[in-house]
């Protein structure tokens, strides 16, 4: 009898320490669980553009005896939760959502549960002990979500006394990335992975000494480079006219890794947040509210 682990958690786990092969593999197989569990080693390494040698090295690598074993966990985990794994099929009428709002809230919330299981603790502490290490976070984001999310970071560091700064201009980026050293941190956002502009920018900061954190996705052009990798899996359905869910998997991962920077330094972070709190309740006039209002801090 095989020892009984989750799957998902262990793909987790180990996938960002994965060869690149081994990670196109990953990828392949959070895409399509259903797909992954019944396809033969063949079809596998045809979808991932690997050998089916490089197939068998994932299996191991995670954990699984060979593909038999995969494929067989994999079908468990299928069977167990479907419908926290990938997004149906659009919906009978008679059951689909009763709103537009209660569609996209589905979607997000099936984002979130997925990439809840990618989410390593020993990965985002790694990753948040270099940001809290470095001179300067530089956070790179391009086109919709992701540029969002560079100035996302910008905001939840610099609430914690962190240097940083934001740049989605791809010259910029260059510029920029050309005057890092080894005390410097890139922190890069992006879904795909796979936007050339920002891959060089990302190469020239690693050639100057730079550490790069990469929210992205597995088995990436921009997961193979990165010092640290917090990986996150996009769900794109059919109803094209949506934003893409994945921005909320982005904003997962960094909410988690900028709380774990302030739980590394507690003190400072306490009496940080505590000035923070002063001067808006000054400033909004909430100087007599109580020391327990529960104001946000920031609008």
């Amino acid at each position: 009898m095989t020892a009984p682990f989750d799957i998902l958690t262990r793909i987790a786990e180990r996938g960002p320490a994965l060869r690149l092969a081994e990670q196109k593999v990953a990828q392949v197989v959070l895409e399509d669980l259903s797909g992954a569990a019944s396809a033969s080693i063949n079809e596998l390494a045809r979808k991932a553009g690997v050998s089916e040698a490089s197939v068998t090295r994932f299996a191991k690598a995670i954990g699984c005896r060979d593909v038999r074993d995969l494929k067989l966990r994999l079908a468990r985990a299928t069977a167990v939760g479907m419908r926290f794994l990938q997004p149906g099929a659009v919906p009978a009428e008679e059951n689909a959502p009763a709103t537009l709002v209660d569609s996209i809230h589905a979607d997000v919330l099936t984002a979130l549960e997925v990439n809840r299981k990618l989410i390593d603790p020993e990965r985002i502490e790694q990753a948040a002990r270099l940001l809290l290490g470095a001179r300067m976070v530089y956070a790179f984001g391009m086109g919709g979500g992701s540029s969002f999310m560079a100035d996302e970071a910008r905001h939840r560091l610099a609430r914690l006394g962190q240097p940083v700064s934001s740049y989605q201009d791809a010259l910029l980026q260059k510029m920029v990335a050309a005057t890092l050293s080894r005390d410097d941190v890139v922190l890069a956002f992006s879904a795909s992975g796979n936007v050339p502009e920002m891959l060089a920018s990302c190469d020239i900061a690693r050639e100057y000494g730079a550490k790069l954190v990469a929210v992205t996705a597995l088995g990436s052009p921009l997961a193979t480079r990165a010092d640290v990798l917090l990986p996150v899996r996009t769900l794109e359905t059919d109803f094209i006219f949506k934003p893409s869910a994945s921005r909320y998997a982005m904003l997962l991962v960094l909410d988690v890794l900028a709380t774990q920077c302030a739980l590394l330094q507690q003190d400072q972070s306490k009496e940080r947040l505590r000035r923070l709190k002063y001067v808006l309740d000054t400033h909004r006039g909430e100087g007599g509210a109580g020391p327990d209002s529960r104001q946000p801090l920031g609008d």
